[in-house]
């Protein structure tokens, strides 16, 4: 299959590096140093401490010129959402008439943009569960026991392209789920992310260092049970005890939970805040449920969502 991956950060040259390994051609638009390492060297991934090189071109090829890589079968899109305003748009020439986009970005309505841009019927919403970091330019690191990608039809519907596209995913050892009830698979992830920054983001503090303390366990259930309001507004059939289910995880993992946003903002980099509790607070608008955590939490991180000084 002719894949491209945009945005091959640690989740996409993760993903993208195992599809090349299986035999696919793989073409991995990334940038700056990260790209100029993987040209050099190859890509290296890092997992259970072995150590596996994706020769580059033999095996994947890189770019940071999406017009070079022409139509794909197959689009990753895994940038951060606050660069979709560039990055959909050029991923124009690599989406053709039979390509399907498959948007693997957090939230619940990202992949509204590709969608707004190349039509409904080319975009598969997704999520994408994984632990991976860039400890160097060219260099991912895959943790946790955890990778899966879970992704659907928007209209939750059936299709043989969705079917072919799990069938590649495993092929490559992605465990992968392609499902008929894609939007309760992204608004119960969103349940658990959104909260966990939101939270972590206005505490400035860990979730570790906030579990042990009652009155903000009672703002994280309170956070969760306020975004299950909103999901359910929206008609998504979220399972009875989602709220149950998602504190019992945060319980059983506190220790190696971290959010990304979080270390985003303590770093003054951008924030993905328009596509969590920013997005929260427009599906609350849009249903009719009150948000009240979410809009403190919007409020409160709204002047670093561009960075600290940009």
């Amino acid at each position: 299959m002719l894949i491209a991956v945009m945005g091959a950060g640690s989740i996409g040259a993760y993903f993208g590096g195992k599809l090349a390994l299986a035999g696919n051609t793989v073409t991995l638009v990334a940038r700056g140093a990260h790209l100029d390492a993987i040209r050099r060297r190859g890509l290296r991934l890092l997992s259970d401490g072995q150590e596996t090189l994706v020769a580059c071109p033999a095996q994947v090829r890189a770019t940071d010129d999406p017009k070079s890589v022409g139509p794909a079968d197959l689009v990753l899109l895994t940038v951060k959402t606050y660069h979709n305003p560039g990055a959909v748009p050029a991923m124009r020439p690599m989406v053709g008439e039979s390509t399907a986009v498959l948007c693997l970005q957090n939230g619940v309505d990202s992949y509204e943009a590709a969608s707004r841009a190349f039509g409904a019927a080319r975009v598969l919403p997704g999520a994408a569960y994984v632990e991976a970091s860039l400890p160097a330019p060219g260099v991912v690191q895959q943790t946790g026991d955890v990778v899966r990608i879970v992704f659907g039809e928007a209209d939750n519907q059936d299709s043989a392209r969705g079917r072919k596209i799990q069938e590649v995913l495993e092929a490559a050892g992605i465990p992968a789920q392609f499902t008929t009830s894609i939007h309760r698979t992204l608004w119960t992830k969103f349940l658990f992310i959104a909260t966990l920054v939101g939270v972590t983001c206005l505490a400035r503090q860990s979730l570790a260092e906030l579990w042990p303390r009652p009155e903000w366990r009672q703002v994280i259930e309170g956070c969760l049970r306020e975004l299950e309001a909103v999901g359910r507004a929206c008609g998504v059939d979220l399972d009875a005890d989602v709220v149950a289910q998602t504190l019992a995880y945060m319980e059983s993992s506190v220790a190696d939970l971290s959010a990304s946003m979080y270390a985003d903002l303590l770093a003054g980099r951008p924030l993905e805040l328009e596509a969590l509790n920013g997005a929260a607070v427009r599906a609350g608008k849009r249903a009719g449920v009150a948000t009240p955590m979410n809009d403190v939490i919007y409020a409160m991180l709204k002047p670093y969502a561009e960075g600290v000084g940009r």
